[in-house]
């Protein structure tokens, strides 16, 4: 079983910063991706940004050049680094973790935080 921390949501202004962290405890061998997903009210879970094992990543057009996804195997962390912030930004954002196939593919989510953008 892996469980997956966030931590980091706030209220911002229009063009601040967040960062986001996800810190992921259990049995957490074999983790391949980890990312980052967001639901804002009346739409669907969007994919944010996702980190595979060997540190490719890849980002929705809406937030390229504005977030970075990191990752830190030792701590077993992924980071959203959220930069020049948009009201459209605002949703519940949910770490995801997803175990290497051919050890089950078994995926996990956080509980979500709140990260809210004012104009």
């Amino acid at each position: 079983q892996v469980q997956l921390v966030e931590s980091g949501g706030g209220l911002v202004q229009a063009g601040g910063s967040l960062r986001l962290s996800c810190a992921a405890s259990g049995i957490i061998l074999n983790i391949n991706t980890m990312g980052w997903y967001r639901q804002a009210p009346g739409k669907q879970r969007e994919l944010v940004a996702d980190i595979d094992s060997g540190s490719i990543t890849n980002y929705a057009d809406s937030v390229k050049g504005r977030f970075t996804i990191s990752r830190d195997n030792v701590k077993n962390t992924v980071y959203l680094q959220m930069n020049s912030l948009k009201p459209e930004d605002t949703a519940v954002y949910y770490c995801n973790a997803v175990r290497s196939r051919r050890y089950g593919g078994s995926t996990y989510w956080g509980q979500g935080t709140q990260v809210t953008v004012s104009s």
